[in-house]
């Protein structure tokens, strides 16, 4: 444990519905609303569920050249913008840097799926000469690190996990040890998604996942409160610089948080359903600790999953109260998905970014359209207005199909 390097969050980068941009998704965050709406991109009627949480206002030629612009759809443009982002906020000279010990890992879900749906619709209609030449270098999932990889010219690990709603978390978390155990120096960590298309989006309608709270599109996604009645399906990506400690600290780059701690495990139970006793969940909190070399008493802050589905949320509190015991009365539990929705892949890399965030700036997130807690749910969960705190360690959790759970604990950065 004594020669494990340090690993600090230096740079963010974010495409979100409620802000692009470090600052923006900030500002997001402290306005306290939802970004949930009707859905816009295509015609919902067909569904049970209308809402989604989109990003409207990305244009990919805002950041890229038109050349790039027209190679990368648009999971892969969220990937390489953010990477950008977050170099430029980590003000990072590549330059300077060993570009061979310099890596990406991402997470998807879903990869260029919607892409793929959109290509297919062209090729039934118009033939086979009408489809885009780049599908084949679109759609699939590790185009995300691998676009990363050549826009920036780096050349040390490279990989994109595909592990559903947890495949964000999991890359950062493997992304921290690879600087922990002395593979590379920098990495750029997070995930994207970009799942909204008929077909990707109706496939979640139809085994009735998704909230159908359509005549109040704002209140539908409301983790842990009693009248939820499903997720809200989201988009965007978030991307970390991460550094060995020492090197961002000779640079003075500025510190967002330290990454202490990792675990990982799987439910072996369904494939959409989790494990009810919560075991499993509770379990990579534990190891996640365990590698942090913390007592689960030393943290202040849990950013859930909090999906807003009626067996994810009570499994959740139940994993969380098996964690942290007694401790578990006094913790501070938010689900931010109330703000921007469930992004699948992307939402542990989203949701690391405003923990890293919210410990460096002293204020935790609410928990949004949270009025009355569901059975099952009997924790602080910071109920629709955030709160000024002083937090030194914090977890972030993400849960996905396959049983697949992990969590992440940062710490928040004092000089020292």
């Amino acid at each position: 444990m004594a020669d494990r390097r340090r690993v600090a969050v230096t740079g963010i980068g974010a495409v979100t519905p409620i802000g692009i941009g470090r600052d923006r998704l900030w500002d997001g965050l402290r306005a306290q609303r939802s970004a949930v709406r009707t859905i816009t991109r295509f015609d919902p009627s067909r569904w049970r569920s209308h809402n989604a949480a989109e990003v409207n206002d990305f244009d990919a030629a805002d950041f890229l050249e038109r050349k790039k612009v027209k190679r990368l759809e648009r999971f892969g443009a969220f990937s390489v913008v953010c990477a950008m982002q977050a170099m430029e906020d980590a003000e990072l000279d590549l330059g300077t840097e060993d570009r061979e010990r310099t890596g990406a890992m991402m997470g998807t879900a879903l990869g260029g799926l919607s892409f793929a749906e959109e290509q297919l619709g062209i090729f039934l209609q118009q033939g086979l000469k009408a489809v885009d030449p780049t599908l084949a270098l679109n759609v699939f999932g590790g185009a995300s690190s691998c676009n990363i990889a050549i826009e920036l010219g780096i050349q040390g690990p490279n990989s994109t996990n595909g592990m559903s709603c947890a495949s964000g978390t999991i890359a950062i978390g493997e992304a921290f040890r690879a600087i922990r155990d002395g593979y590379a120096d920098v990495m750029f960590a997070g995930a994207a998604e970009a799942p909204l298309a008929p077909l990707c989006f109706g496939a979640f309608s139809i085994i009735r996942a998704m909230s159908t709270r359509n005549d109040a599109p704002d209140a539908a996604s409301r983790p842990f409160d009693k009248d939820r009645d499903g997720f809200v399906m989201g988009e965007g990506a978030a991307v970390l610089v991460l550094e060995e400690l020492e090197r961002a600290t000779a640079r003075g780059a500025h510190i967002y948080a330290e990454i202490v701690g990792f675990g990982m495990s799987n439910d072996a139970h369904h494939m959409t359903a989790p494990r009810p006793d919560g075991s499993q969940a509770a379990r990579s909190m534990r190891l996640a600790l365990g590698d942090a070399n913390l007592a689960p008493h030393e943290i202040g802050y849990v950013n859930a999953h909090g999906s807003s589905t009626p067996l994810n949320d009570p499994t959740e509190s139940l994993a969380i109260t098996q964690t942290f015991g007694e401790h578990a009365g006094a913790l501070q539990v938010s689900s931010t998905k109330g703000y921007y929705g469930h992004a699948l892949g992307a939402s542990g890399a989203i949701e690391l970014a405003i923990t890293s965030l919210a410990l460096s700036r002293g204020w935790l997130p609410p928990t949004l359209n949270h009025d009355a807690a569901a059975d099952g749910c009997d924790l602080d969960y910071i109920p629709r207005a955030g709160r000024d705190a002083d937090v030194e360690y914090a977890l972030s959790n993400s849960f996905g199909f396959g049983g697949i759970n992990a969590a992440v604990v940062l710490k928040r950065h004092d000089g020292v």
